[in-house]
């Protein structure tokens, strides 16, 4: 395969190693940086001769000098920015005649797809968004398994993603629901992708929990009920989980059934650049039903707790909240 040129936005950030290690895996060239805080030694380990930049315009003006005084064209631009930037980055990278692959959430708001995917088709270029469960080997299990079975059959799942943060989260963007969409856009919206993937169309969404640290609610799909519980708070993590001196915890269970699917998550966005270079990325449609849920979720009245709700959910925590 032809090596491809690539530029990323935000190489300060969380998961930009990621996404700088895929690039190097997959045999291609970082030639530009961007990043408001100049902490980026990794870059070091993987492509010590790219050009870095602490200012938007002066990186925008390298890659235009490379493609006009050099010839050099970029073939992708890699977007590891805060959420509330992903759209304006991405419109960049599609001005510039360049493929774009960014992180979850492609963007904040679901209104912002239809546009981007006309800024696609008038520069014939392709979007793609990392949703990288739909690579793990347990996720394709259960969907292969899910697709087979009965038809007609309506599955209850319940899904718990506990990822403690520290007090830094509230201060820094992702703590600004206004930048990160909240917790359940921030941490979940890979989780909400996943579930619509494998069990179709949503037909209910209810929010019985949510705050700064923890949301929870119920969602029917149209092969799935499922109640959900994301947090960032440490004292939600199971006492076994503490004891073992972990900080995360993660689980779905399909009908009683664990799903094991802690491990296998390494090599992720390698896959995700592997197949985004094949053709195979995840375009903007696709991530449209996961932003319209996560939207929902955020402007959701608090529900009061009848029928389904997730055993996490502690009655008095929400009573204050319910409208």
């Amino acid at each position: 395969m032809e090596n491809k040129n690539f530029a990323i936005i935000g190489v300060g950030g969380y998961i930009a190693p990621r996404h700088i290690q895929a690039i190097k895996a997959t045999n291609n060239t970082l030639l530009a940086a961007l990043d408001k805080s100049d902490s980026v030694g990794i870059m070091d380990s993987y492509f010590p001769n790219a050009h870095f930049f602490t200012e938007f315009e002066r990186f925008d003006r390298h890659v235009e000098k490379l493609k006009r005084r050099k010839n050099i064209q970029l073939d992708y631009v890699s977007i590891c920015t805060p959420n509330y930037l992903h759209d304006a980055h991405i419109r960049m990278a599609l001005r510039r005649g360049t493929h774009a692959i960014c992180e979850k959430p492609l963007v904040i708001n679901p209104w912002n797809i239809d546009p981007l995917v006309d800024i696609e088709k008038e520069s014939n270029t392709k979007v793609n968004t990392i949703l990288q469960l739909r690579l793990h080997d347990s996720i394709i299990a259960l969907k292969k398994k899910i697709d087979e079975g009965p038809k007609d059959k309506i599955y209850d799942v319940d899904l718990t993603y506990l990822t403690s943060r520290g007090n830094w989260y509230h201060t820094s963007w992702k703590g600004d629901i206004s930048k990160s969409g909240g917790i359940a856009t921030n941490i979940g919206v890979h989780f909400y992708d996943m579930l619509s993937w494998i069990f179709g169309e949503v037909t209910a969404n209810k929010v019985h929990l949510l705050n700064r640290d923890s949301a929870s609610g119920y969602l029917e799909f149209k092969r799935a009920r499922v109640r959900w519980f994301l947090s960032i708070d440490y004292n939600n993590i199971p006492d076994d989980i503490k004891i073992q001196g972990k900080r995360t915890y993660r689980s779905i269970k399909v009908d009683g059934q664990e799903i094991e699917f802690s491990s296998g998550f390494t090599e992720l966005h390698n896959k995700s650049y592997q197949e985004i270079l094949k053709g195979n990325g995840f375009g903007l449609l696709e991530s449209k039903q996961s932003i319209e849920i996560v939207h929902d979720i955020r402007n959701a009245k608090i529900s009061r707790l009848q029928g389904d709700y997730h055993p996490l959910v502690k009655p008095e925590s929400v009573m204050q909240h319910v409208s």
